[in-house]
């Protein structure tokens, strides 16, 4: 499987091109699944699930000029016969994972069974949440405290140094695909627990290598290893 660990989509010229050298042909030629599964868990979740599947969501993933598109929801995907689905995620060559609760897409990940289906060739997209799945480790932060749905390796309250943030901080399994972790939206406004000091301290947590990344950088990883592709600002902090 080769990798496009975005923060935020298709945010610009660079990001879009090392897509397209992912796909090997053009946008153009290339047929597309969606899964915005890791929204759900959001009061206002549904709304957010519609906006990307109909790319009214910022850095659309859908409006990019595929040959084919459609929405794979993974909650369902076990109560459906293999040979209905399968078929169209060999057939994809991309696989698009739109953000939302990281624990939660892992969860469904594995569970629909769709993390051993995905073939070697396919190029999987993540955004945001979806990139974090990729991880070893995945490591969120949860304004709230809430029940977390997932292989959960530990949980606790922490406050940030940068502002009046206090939040629930979760470790869980992701998918083990990279040997390192992200952290989307590095200093953008409205995520606070992503700056820049408190990124430094959610980095802290995490036993792998870990990568802040604003919304215009991204991860290319391929089997010669892993590429940070920017336009924009980005940190890789590395474990004590």
């Amino acid at each position: 499987m080769k990798l496009l660990l975005t923060s935020n989509g298709i945010a610009n010229p660079s990001i879009h091109g090392a897509l397209v050298d992912l796909l090997g042909k053009p946008i153009a030629e290339a047929n597309a699944l969606m899964i915005v599964t890791g929204m759900y868990p959001f009061v206002g979740g549904l709304g957010y699930a519609w906006k990307a599947i109909t790319g009214k969501s910022r850095n659309s993933l859908v409006e990019l000029g595929w040959k084919s598109f459609g929405n794979l929801e993974l909650s369902v995907l076990p109560s459906l016969d293999k040979d209905v689905w399968q078929p169209a995620v060999a057939e994809a060559d991309a696989i698009l994972v739109w953000g939302g609760d990281p624990l939660f897409l892992a969860y469904w990940m594995r569970e629909s069974g769709l993390a051993s289906a995905i073939g070697p060739n396919t190029v999987y997209v993540g955004t945001s949440a979806g990139s974090m799945v990729a991880s070893t480790t995945i490591g969120e932060t949860y304004r709230e405290p809430r029940r977390a749905r997932g292989d959960v390796l530990s949980s606790e309250q922490v406050v940030f140094p940068d502002g009046d943030v206090a939040t629930t901080f979760v470790t869980g399994r992701g998918m083990g695909w990279v040997d390192f972790a992200m952290i989307p939206h590095y200093r953008a406004n409205g995520h606070l627990d992503a700056s820049e000091a408190n990124a430094s301290v959610w980095a802290g947590k995490l036993p792998v290598p870990t990568y802040a990344l604003d919304d215009d950088s991204a991860i290319k990883v391929t089997d010669r290893g892993a590429e940070v592709v920017s336009e924009g600002q980005w940190k890789l902090f590395t474990p004590a």
